[in-house]
């Protein structure tokens, strides 16, 4: 799985973070990040969830080719 963050669009609302606290977290700005090791959302099944969650769809999750 891989997860992007569109910085231009995110507005920092928090609902990624509130949905999937263990794949994303807030930067020192107050804007969507991934945190560290969780790149790859960790197997967490609510990622796909966070990036709806999203007011702005900043975040997309597409599945990575093997």
């Amino acid at each position: 799985m891989h997860i992007d963050i569109d910085h231009d669009l995110c507005v920092g609302a928090g609902q990624c973070a509130m949905v999937a606290p263990s794949v994303f977290t807030q930067d020192d700005d107050g804007f969507s990040a991934l945190i560290p090791g969780r790149e790859d959302g960790g197997g967490d099944p609510m990622v796909r969830e966070a990036a709806r969650a999203c007011p702005v769809s900043a975040i997309t999750v597409s599945e990575t080719g093997s």
